[in-house]
């Protein structure tokens, strides 16, 4: 039999029609619990905040792996910050490219249950480059200095195990960890939800790196139906891809193109004004 299942904070809430429980734990850090749901595929939920559903993580995960590879020049190295599920390795992982694809997970149970229950994202932890690190990202990144190309931070909401992820220390620490052109991709909320979070983000990045968007991600089962990436560097036009698609990967691709790359980067009026006047 089904039964409803509802995410509720900040005001908003989602709710779900479920027809089985997969898994539920309690971690370290964080209450864990997978679903089956009636039209959405499989669901994740941490600390009862809606991570992912089978139906629509592409749009999230190809965004948050592309925007900062297709923005970096030739990116050789790159590091996941959180993305337990395996969504954004799994992404960077069609790029043959990539040398080294390291993630430095908080949570260990978080990839253990991914890896039973989850097998379309947590694919992304069969590919041979893979390096798994259990540690806290913002101590990680201290002892890479001048290491990745690219940086990206697949995060949960600025609480419980997120919340270290979100000040101003820990993107300088990203600053130092990238080689020279780097590019880093956080997750960065969504401006109906949490408009001053966005805000903070986005004037903690302008006072560490030259060059800052926000671009916007259409997910529909996340509150509000999007959410947002701050990407950012010292010396790319991040809102600009430094090259195109290859032809045999773009027709594997469901939301990232070419295209979308530049225009997820125009944001309405009054997300340019948490900005302080800074371009969006």
């Amino acid at each position: 039999m089904s039964s409803w299942i509802s995410e509720a904070a900040h005001g908003y809430g989602n709710t779900i029609e479920v027809t089985g429980e997969l898994f539920r734990c309690e971690s370290k850090f964080q209450k864990i619990e997978i679903y089956e749901t009636a039209k959405l595929g499989r669901l994740l939920l941490l600390d009862g905040i809606i991570q992912l559903t089978y139906s629509d993580e592409f749009a999230y995960h190809e965004m948050m792996a592309n925007l900062p590879f297709y923005a970096h020049l030739n990116p050789r190295r790159a590091l996941v910050i959180g993305g337990g599920d395996g969504g954004v390795l799994r992404e960077l992982g069609r790029h043959p490219e990539l040398e080294v694809l390291d993630i430095c997970e908080i949570d260990a149970e978080v990839i253990r249950a991914a890896r039973e229950f989850l097998p379309q994202t947590a694919c992304g932890f069969d590919d041979p480059r893979v390096v798994i690190h259990i540690a806290d990202g913002s101590e990680f990144v201290r002892g890479r200095i001048g290491y990745y190309d690219i940086i990206i931070v697949d995060s949960t909401d600025p609480a419980g195990p997120g919340e270290p992820l979100f000040n101003a220390d820990f993107y300088a620490g990203l600053r130092q960890a990238l080689r020279p052109g780097g590019v880093i991709a956080t997750q960065a909320e969504s401006p109906f939800l949490l408009p001053d979070v966005v805000g903070r983000l986005n004037r903690i990045a302008r006072q560490v790196f030259r060059r800052v968007g926000y671009a916007s991600i259409q997910v529909p089962t996340y509150p509000t139906g999007m959410i947002g990436a701050c990407v950012a560097s010292d010396e790319v036009d991040v809102w600009q891809p430094a090259r195109p698609v290859e032809p045999e990967l773009a027709g594997q691709l469901r939301y990232y193109t070419t295209r979308l790359h530049s225009a997820a980067f125009a944001v309405p009026a009054f997300v340019g004004r948490l900005f302080d006047g800074g371009r969006g």
